[in-house]
C-alpha cells in the first residue's frame, strides 16, 4: 500500500510561520513531481506549490516569496516552509504526488491538514 500522510499543520496568528511537512510511505519506485494543493470554505481546491524530482519549483502567485517547498528525495517527503501567513492562507492543505510503485503508476493524496490563521 502506498500512502502520502501530511502533518505540521495547526493554528498561527497572522504573520507567523507553519511548517508542513508530508511523506510517502510504501514500496516506491519512483516520485515524480510533488505538490501543495489548499482549499478554503466554500472554494476550489488550488495547486500553492511543486517541485519536480530534479528540484525544479513553481508557485503561485499568491504564496510566491512567502512560501518555500523542498523535498528529500532519499526520503520521499516534501515540506512546505510557509512564513508571512495571512489569514487568506487559511486552508486545508493536501500532498500531491503521482507514483509508481509495485502497485503501478497513479495519483495520490494526502487527507490534509489543517491550517488556521488568526487576524
Amino acid at each position: 500500500q502506498v500512502q502520502l500522510v501530511e502533518s505540521g499543520g495547526g493554528l498561527v496568528q497572522a504573520g507567523g510561520s507553519l511548517r508542513l511537512s508530508c511523506a510517502a510511505a510504501g514500496n516506491i519506485f519512483r516520485i515524480n513531481a510533488m505538490t501543495w494543493y489548499r482549499q478554503a470554505p466554500g472554494k476550489q481546491r488550488e495547486l500553492v506549490a511543486t517541485i519536480t524530482s530534479g528540484g525544479s519549483t513553481n508557485y503561485a502567485d499568491s504564496v510566491r516569496g512567502r512560501f518555500t517547498i523542498s523535498r528529500d528525495n532519499a526520503k520521499n517527503t516534501v515540506c512546505l516552509q510557509m512564513n508571512s501567513l495571512k489569514p487568506e492562507d487559511a486552508a486545508v492543505y493536501y500532498c500531491y504526488a503521482h507514483i509508481r510503485s509495485i502497485l503501478g503508476s497513479r495519483d495520490y493524496w494526502g487527507e490534509g491538514t489543517l491550517v488556521t490563521v488568526s487576524s
